[in-house]
């Protein structure tokens, strides 16, 4: 995709930071994992009542930030402020102005985001009292995000990762991606999370948490042990840091992604999906098992994790060679830090590669026969190896792996077998229709679905789940989750494969949602208020997480490939596709499904007018500046061309490229003259090879709110001056409705619906309200055979 150029060389770790229980620096971190420190210990800063354990791997060092950032007078974000902790430390390695802004991207990964912020809002509702207005903007995972790049004015792409538990390790694989194929030149990543009482309580709830400091592998475990804090690292080309004087501290050889598709909680007890990601880090590595001399594995110490894990390390290395790796787990001395544990725990392996030392799984007393592997424990290990893995599993059997290499060994990762990225299959649920060809004809007719709903107008799909999911089935799932699955099963259907196939299973999920799972946020978190951990919903508890609904989407449709999940805010759709083709490009896969869903509840329509985002008015009463929301879900079924064209797949259109920026700023929320889009415009463009001249429509992110929208007609009108014949603009969000985080996937099925353009390529614009913009260059068709005229709906329907 795209005429980026992958390159071999690998991406350096040139900087890292960390906050943890067992410090302020990474420094800490490696000096207490070395010495099997355990920092576990009574929890001082939440009330412990009612809950199974009192323990936890609490910071108590101040956290103190150097830098600003927007919120409530009196209210901190704590999960905000531990990453611009860690993030400080990080850039510090890294010389000032050495790289470009608009070349330095962030990568951030979290289970819970803004949580505390959310939880705040909540409360004060309940209380009957008017909530900070400056609160929603803490919330979601962009924001956080948002604020990092901003902190330190970082213009390159921002984006946020929420594969929960495999965030931190999932948002470093990306960053490297990004890196890898050019589109930054440094990226600071990592993740970041907080302790709170409702995520005690749901944990508690799911009889996870242990009494004592949890004892990874041990025969003796008893659960985990909950941690906060955040691991950063800035990463480059390794060309780069040699070229600059970089000390690396290690190599990203590479990641694998893979999705259990088992159940909602549980790993896969033969460990199958797990390996499957290790062996896929293994594979673009280029790191042969044999080479691997230390595990830093996952090691939660729960019942089923541990025993699952040690299974799919010796299936993806080998018996022989998962018998005589060393493994140890860091969250036996910091406890689990949730999307933070990846990173501190690649930080962790980046250190014993440095310094030839295995640091030991504390708490260990007895071997498991359920746990067979080598675990280091007692005290640390002198290693001899130039390799490493790192090991991070989720909630909705998602599953990230990174593979490390000592700098020095300039070890090279293989080229990709690269190919173009075709689109085969769309489903939709829209306010306006569930069938493309109804959306657009209600956009070309000015027709916007709109219904009062606590004083707003809103959009909403008008949604029969029955056709997708059986009510035994819909028990368990939100809102979310079940507009996801249908939106799925409709765009596999278009493609033409059946799930829970053998051609579904090597399928994966890349799943896209801006305001995340806020229904069942606050059906855990609002009883949790009033009645403390009694109130906790074990059923409920685990759709609070941002990829549960991707986890969903993998079990009930039996895809088992590659699988992750984005939330970047309304830019979220083309950030997903855009990412959902780069890991096709690279070979993670050949087909993937790509689905991006809101679900529009009554609070989250509060917080977006409490901002002054959402519009008060219907329809032809008159522009108030601001825009109606809506909800959808969109899915889009993208493949490798050579792979669509050798199963007689019908191409519907072609990715071509697509380009990232940020206007990132403390003082403002975007650029007022729309430069952060037009870098993204036009990154996207030479990415695609292509010039403004030859587009045929640019459809945009113009939804009604009307200072983003100047800055975006300000950012159009640059890009096309002096073309003699300017392209179409489309903006159907103005008419549809602001869908949120789905606005791109939207504006993807349009425009391939759309023939007015003929073959000229389009671009796709999508911004979010922080400031961060992705530009998408399409075109309908590919050349390819198409071999099919029409495609069935789950229904009988026709597109």
């Amino acid at each position: 995709m795209g005429k980026e150029q992958q390159t071999t060389a690998g991406v350096t770790v040139v900087g890292a930071g960390a906050i943890t229980a067992l410090g302020p620096t990474s420094g800490h971190l490696w000096q207490g994992a070395r010495e099997g420190r355990v920092a576990i210990g009574p929890v001082q800063r939440l009330p412990m009542e009612g809950l199974s354990t009192k323990l936890g791997g609490e910071v108590t060092d101040p956290v103190e930030p150097g830098r600003a950032y927007r919120r409530p007078e009196g209210f901190r974000e704590r999960a905000v402020e531990l990453a611009l902790v860690a993030a400080e430390e990080a850039m510090a390695a890294l010389p000032g102005g050495l790289v470009p802004a608009e070349r330095f991207g962030v990568v951030l990964g979290t289970c819970n985001a803004g949580l505390l912020s959310g939880r705040e809002w909540l409360r004060a509702g309940r209380d009957g009292e008017a909530p900070a207005p400056e609160l929603p903007s803490l919330v979601t995972p962009q924001a956080l995000a948002e604020v990092v790049g901003a902190a330190f004015r970082l213009r390159g792409p921002v984006l946020a990762v929420n594969t929960a538990c495999a965030s931190g390790a999932n948002a470093i694989g990306l960053a490297a991606d990004l890196l890898r194929r050019g589109r930054a030149d440094a990226v600071l990543a990592g993740g970041s999370d907080a302790f709170s009482d409702v995520v005690f309580a749901g944990f508690h709830a799911l009889q996870s948490l242990s009494p004592e400091p949890a004892a990874p592998y041990c025969a003796e475990r008893q659960g985990l042990s909950l941690g906060e804090g955040s691991g950063m690292v800035v990463l480059v080309r390794a060309d780069f840091a040699r070229e600059h004087g970089l000390p690396g501290l290690a190599d990203i050889a590479g990641y694998g992604l893979s999705a259990d598709g088992f159940h909602a909680t549980a790993p896969h007890p033969e460990g199958k999906g797990a390996a499957r990601a290790i062996e896929a880090a293994l594979r673009h590595s280029g790191v042969a098992a044999e080479r691997i001399g230390y595990v830093n594995g996952h090691g939660t110490g729960t019942p089923k994790n541990d025993p699952a894990e040690s299974r799919a390390i010796a299936l993806a290395l080998g018996a022989e060679e998962a018998a005589r790796a060393p493994v140890s787990s860091t969250k036996s001395v910091i406890g689990h830090l949730l999307g933070a544990a990846g990173a501190a725990e690649a930080i962790v392996t980046a250190y014993a590669l440095s310094e030839q030392t295995a640091p030991p799984t504390a708490s260990f007393t007895a071997p498991d026969p359920d746990c067979p592997l080598d675990y280091v424990t007692g005290v640390a290990r002198p290693l001899s190896t130039g390799a490493a893995l790192s090991n991070n599993f989720a909630f909705g059997g998602a599953n990230a792996a990174l593979v490390l290499t000592r700098t020095e060994d300039a070890h090279r990762p293989p080229l990709p077998d690269t190919d173009r990225v075709v689109v085969t299959g769309i489903g939709l649920l829209s306010p306006a229709g569930d069938r493309v060809a109804e959306v657009w004809s209600a956009y070309a007719r000015g027709e916007s679905p709109v219904a009062w709903a606590g004083g707003l107008p809103v959009c909403r799909v008008d949604f029969d789940p029955e056709p997708y999911l059986t009510k035994r089935q819909r028990r368990r799932m939100d809102r979310l989750g079940q507009l996801g699955v249908a939106a799925t099963v409709k765009a596999l259907a278009d493609a033409g494969i059946a799930p829970g196939g053998a051609e579904a299973e090597a399928v994966g999920i890349v799943f896209g949602t801006g305001t995340g799972p806020m229904e069942a946020m606050e059906r855990f978190t609002v009883p949790l208020l009033a009645e403390g951990p009694a109130a906790a919903d074990p059923a409920v508890f685990p759709n609070t997480v941002y990829n549960q609904a991707a986890g969903q989407i993998a079990i009930h449709l039996g895809l088992r490939g590659p699988t992750s999940t984005l939330s970047v805010g309304h830019a979220t759709g083309a950030a997903a596709l855009a990412y959902t083709a780069d890991l096709l490009a690279a070979g993670h896969a050949d087909t993937l499904v790509c689905t991006v869903t809101d679900a529009l509840t009554d609070e989250v329509a509060k917080a977006y007018a409490a901002v002054g985002a959402a519009s008060t008015r219907a329809p032809g009463e008159g522009d108030d500046g601001r825009f109606t929301l809506a909800e959808g879900s969109v899915a889009v079924v993208l493949e490798r061309r050579s792979h669509a064209v050798a199963r007689g797949a019908r191409v519907l259109g072609e990715v071509l490229g697509h380009g990232m920026a940020s206007d990132a700023s403390r003082a403002r929320l975007w650029d007022p003259r729309g430069r952060g889009l037009e870098r993204a415009m036009r990154a996207a463009l030479d990415d695609g090879g292509l010039t403004p001249g030859g587009l045929g429509a640019v459809w945009l992110a113009s939804a009604g709110l009307r200072a983003a929208d100047a800055a975006e007609a300000e950012a159009v009108r640059r890009l096309f001056d002096g073309c003699p014949v300017p392209p179409a603009l489309h903006a159907p969000k103005t008419v549809l409705g602001e869908p949120m985080g789905v606005g791109g996937a939207l504006s993807l099925a349009l425009a391939l619906h759309h023939t007015g353009s003929g073959d000229r390529p389009v671009l796709l614009n999508s911004s979010s309200l922080g400031g961060s913009h992705v530009s998408l260059a399409v075109r309908r068709g590919s050349g390819a055979e198409e071999t099919r005229t029409s495609h069935a709906t789950p229904t009988g329907e026709t597109r």
